[in-house]
């Protein structure tokens, strides 16, 4: 099966490395428009921009508010629409029990201002975009395992921003299909990226791969090339639905 994005603009979101970077690798691969965000590693997002057919890199602080905005503008100034948002950046900081009051609540907001309120951000931005233009759009949010077991004592503000992603996703599913816009989640697990190198220095690659049914982590590109799936419309019945990508975690 040949997955062909031509003519299709796709924004990634956290598309600098990770997950994201696969996704924006797989989606100009595929023939798309990539618009390659980036916070702050402008030079891999420039780079990987200039290794595929036609994309761009677009800078976003998506931890201050207004840039969610900005960078959805920005892109359809250089593009005039957006036909996938694939909600990706996201950051998982520390928040242990014991630390100070101000250290905890820092935490907190700093996850969810990224994870989740900039995510809702950039997905009202699109929905509206969508229903202006009429023809329909698709999104697809890259939320977490942690959305539905929870997760370690250290990383609560993560698990609960991912577990908000899949009710904005959900809501977006029911609210907008019969307008053409579909929505969903992928729910990866441990995957091998720099976010999640946090937890495996804290507690090993061994205790990741104890947790999981498979012999080795997931990589990004295992993620992606569900997600392209996703992107390309041939799914669409599927609108409003998670899929678990975590290596048989939950049935291990």
């Amino acid at each position: 099966m040949t997955i062909d994005l031509t003519d299709k603009v796709v924004l990634v979101t956290g598309a600098s490395r990770g997950i994201g970077a696969a996704v924006a690798a797989r989606c100009g691969e595929a023939g798309a428009t990539v618009a390659v965000h980036y916070g702050a590693s402008r030079t891999e997002a420039e780079a990987l921009a200039k290794s595929l057919p036609h994309a761009a890199a677009f800078q976003a602080n998506l931890a201050h508010p207004e840039a969610a905005n900005q960078l959805f503008e920005a892109v359809l100034q250089r593009y005039g629409r957006v036909d996938v948002l694939v909600n990706n950046a996201g950051v998982s900081p520390a928040a242990p029990l014991d630390a100070s009051d101000e250290t905890w609540l820092d935490v907190w907001t700093q996850t969810i201002d990224v994870n989740l309120r900039a995510a809702a951000l950039l997905a009202r931005a699109a929905v509206r975009h969508w229903l202006d233009r009429d023809e329909g759009g698709r999104l697809v949010t890259v939320a977490s395992r942690a959305s539905f077991r929870g997760d370690t004592a250290d990383f609560i503000p993560y698990a609960a921003s991912k577990a908000g992603l899949i009710g904005l996703t959900r809501s977006i599913a029911r609210a907008f299909g019969k307008q053409g816009i579909v929505a969903f989640d992928v729910a990866p697990g441990f995957t091998r990226t720099d976010m999640a190198q946090t937890f495996i220095d804290r507690y090993g690659e061994a205790y990741l791969l104890d947790d999981i049914a498979l012999p080795s982590l997931t990589e990004p590109d295992d993620v992606a090339r569900i997600i392209l799936f996703l992107a390309s419309g041939l799914a669409d019945h599927a609108t409003g639905t998670t899929i678990d990508i975590n290596a048989g975690s939950y049935v291990h």
